[in-house]
């Protein structure tokens, strides 16, 4: 190629760019130290993002006897609010990923559900509490969707499986962060009123709400100053890919291949169910059942969350590799369905555990299980797609995890235990129901799924 022709190129490329000017000169970074540095920062955000969503699930019964709630009533402030917020924000979000900056779009939103979980601090009644939730979960819609866009830009496809999961894996540090500040928060209640001289008027799991969110806006300016927004590039042909699809394009492309992407949805649909349905209620279980003290919950929970959760998560790449290097094809779908058959025997196995250390062990079972298929379910959608497809598909994937998994999660548990039991102290038994059935279909949806893949990973090998 001449000097020329080269120059000429270059041009071209550049001519394709104007919605992220200035990407198009910039050198890549895939893998470099920059990207690790970025991946550092995205999984902070995540964990940031668990820690305001899952607070809720340590202090039920506060809650519930400051607004007068019962469960069903709880389990729509932690499930509909979310769900309606999903709802409403996956056409923006997913859009939003494939054509906008995606740096400042995750500025805004982790500003914004920062202050709406500190809301939630000030509520005094059901319908604020409520307001507040679902601005958390608008907000808290696009980390996902933009984290996976960005990842696949940062990483080569070498390193992609890796980054995902430790982006993953976040989720469980900040899902077992949340449980360890609540309960320090109630157990400090006292302290705290007389150092913040302006929480003396609320309640302990106020406190929580404030002390916890508020931090998050000064992070959302860390990522304004410090991350910067990659080109986009096709993971699996590792060539620029800057083509937007139009509205009309995208839903075709997904329509056309429904078969994949729908059977996706829904194992990731049933793992919501495992995966935001039981913490919800695992708390109550154990203060229930066992007679555990919030505070200890809140530690024992947390560790487990982090130790095991964040241990699953990683340990899925490396299984699948494991059985690569064995000679199996589409290890990628073969471990998530030998972790879903795990959860699922994990949480029946819950409330026939003996004793609390029986139910922790349990429980640490079922949360290193249902790990293991999180970051590999994102690759399996990411490495077949367009890019400037990647985030309405992740959005999607979030979406119908939020819909379906606290949807139907938290409400089904608290419905059996309300309806059928008749009895708070059997919500172990309710979540062992919910959990293992929602295992089991999972497992169905996933063995369908394994030819549909092989064909969407070769079509797009050849593009």
């Amino acid at each position: 190629m001449s000097k020329e022709t080269s120059i000429t190129a270059t041009r071209d490329v550049e001519a394709r760019s104007p919605l992220e000017p200035g990407l198009e000169r910039g050198a890549q970074i895939a893998d470099t130290g920059q990207a690790w540095y970025a991946l550092g920062i995205l999984a902070l955000a995540y964990a940031l993002a668990y820690i305001d969503r899952q607070l809720l699930n340590l202090i039920v019964d506060p809650i519930k006897r400051s607004l007068l709630l019962s469960d069903t009533d709880f389990s729509f402030i932690q499930g509909t609010a979310f769900v309606s917020a999903y709802l409403i924000a996956i056409p923006f979000v997913g859009r939003l990923a494939d054509v906008a900056n995606r740096r400042n779009v995750l500025v805004a939103a982790i500003a914004i559900w920062s202050l709406c979980t500190a809301l939630c601090g000030m509520a005094h009644s059901y319908s604020a509490l409520f307001w507040a939730r679902f601005g958390v979960g608008v907000s808290e819609a696009c980390v996902f969707p933009i984290g996976c866009s960005l990842i696949t830009d940062y990483f080569s496809q070498r390193r992609a499986p890796r980054a995902v999961s430790v982006f993953m894996a976040s989720q469980w540090f900040g899902a077992g962060f949340s449980l360890v500040a609540g309960g320090w928060v109630i157990a400090s209640a006292a302290g705290l009123r007389d150092i913040i001289p302006p929480l003396a008027t609320l309640e302990p799991w106020q406190m929580a709400f404030i002390v916890v969110g508020l931090p998050g806006v000064a992070f959302s300016l860390l990522v304004l100053a410090t991350v910067r927004e990659p080109a986009r590039r096709s993971l699996l042909r590792g060539a620029a890919d800057e083509r937007a699809f139009s509205i009309r394009e995208t839903f075709r492309f997904l329509w056309q291949r429904r078969g994949f992407y729908l059977r996706v949805w829904g194992a990731v649909s049933m793992q919501g169910i495992v995966v935001l349905g039981m913490p919800a209620w695992l708390p109550a279980f154990l203060i229930r059942f066992h007679g555990v003290s919030p505070a200890v919950v809140g530690y024992r929970l947390g560790a487990i969350a982090v130790i095991c959760g964040a241990t699953g998560v990683l340990a899925g790449p490396w299984l699948s590799r494991l059985l690569e290097r064995r000679g199996f094809r589409e290890t990628d779908v073969r471990v998530v369905i030998i972790g879903m058959l795990g959860m699922g025997a994990c949480c029946v196995a819950i409330p026939f555990a003996p004793g609390a250390f029986g139910a922790f062990c349990a429980i640490g079972g079922a949360i290193f299980s249902f790990g293991i298929p999180i970051g590999l379910l994102v690759v399996i959608l990411q490495f077949p797609t367009p890019n400037r497809l990647r985030g309405i598909t992740a959005a999607f994937h979030t979406a119908f995890s939020q819909l379906v998994g606290y949807g139907l999660g938290p409400t089904a548990i608290a419905m059996i235990t309300d309806k059928v039991f008749g009895n708070p102290r059997m919500v172990g038994y309710s979540i062992a129901i919910v959990c293992g059935v929602a295992s089991l279909v999972g497992v169905v949806i996933l063995l369908t799924l394994l030819p549909r893949y092989r064909r969407m990973l070769a079509e797009s090998a050849v593009k």
